[in-house]
């Protein structure tokens, strides 16, 4: 397997998927970085040369991928719940942010159901 940005890579699957399981890039960005990078999308990326590999790791330093995108996610998150702000309130319940109803169908983000013993 192959190591860029430190994750390993799947061999077998074409590159733009391949780049897929590096937390911050998506298909669209897996596309362009094969573009600039001249390499072709449809290859494995166990059939590309360790020069395009090189060429694909220098241009994915240039995103902010993985440790340094999950840390400013969750830095943005801290900001708004010390804010005070009613989506950091609704992050620290743990309830749905986006103005999803709650009353039924919230299960994911609230957890299983806990019975109240009277």
């Amino acid at each position: 397997m192959a190591r860029i940005a430190g994750v390993n890579v799947p061999d077998n699957k074409h590159t733009v998927i391949a780049l897929t399981h590096i937390f911050g890039i998506g298909r669209s960005t897996a596309l362009k970085l094969c573009q600039t990078c001249k390499v072709a999308p449809a290859t494995p990326i166990k059939d590309l040369a360790e020069a395009d590999l090189g060429r694909l790791r220098t241009e994915i330093r240039k995103h902010t991928t993985e440790g340094d995108l999950r840390r400013q996610y969750s830095m943005n998150i801290k900001r708004l719940i010390d804010l005070g702000t009613y989506r950091g309130t609704r992050h620290k319940f743990h309830l749905p942010v986006r103005g999803q109803r709650t009353k039924t169908n919230a299960r994911t983000r609230k957890g299983p159901v806990r019975l109240i013993k009277k």
